[in-house]
């Protein structure tokens, strides 16, 4: 398996500078980040829809999911190894993260998708995401469409 960006050597804080910038270009009227451990976990913002609504949305980066794959991959790992692979981590996560949010703000800038379409499963109620509450609520399929 390949792991895109496993190698960047671009630091977390020059990657999120980064998403910040196109998520300004894009329209987020404000920006801010939540720390889980001394760690950015999730970037934050709020953008307002073609109906005018405006909407929170909360983008996490789960680097310890990505430092568990990478971790994986070692033999023996060292406790260097361990150290380094937890930086590499976290550079991989947001520097993934750039990359989904660049795409997903392609797709609505070229009218293929719109802001909720893209980032419906990221609006932030103030505690949890709509994915969250969907997933946390015991989520059904959704019914057949009628005539099938």
């Amino acid at each position: 398996m390949n792991l895109k960006n496993y190698t960047s050597t671009v630091p977390v804080n020059l990657t999120v500078s980064r998403i910040e910038q196109l998520l300004a270009e894009a329209g987020a009227s404000a920006i801010s980040k939540s720390y889980t451990a001394g760690q950015l976990s999730a970037l934050s913002f709020c953008i307002e829809t073609p109906s005018k609504k405006l909407l929170t949305i909360r983008l996490p980066a789960n680097a310890q999911a990505v430092y568990d794959t990478m971790y994986k991959q070692v033999k023996r790992p060292r406790a260097s190894t361990v150290s380094n692979l937890r930086e590499q981590a976290g550079r991989t996560a947001w520097k993934l993260m750039q990359d989904w949010i660049a795409v997903q703000l392609s797709l609505i800038h070229m009218q293929q998708a719109d802001v909720l379409q893209v980032f419906l499963p990221y609006v932030w109620d103030g505690e949890q995401t709509f994915y969250e509450h969907l997933k946390g609520s015991g989520f059904k399929q959704l019914p057949a469409p009628s005539g099938s």
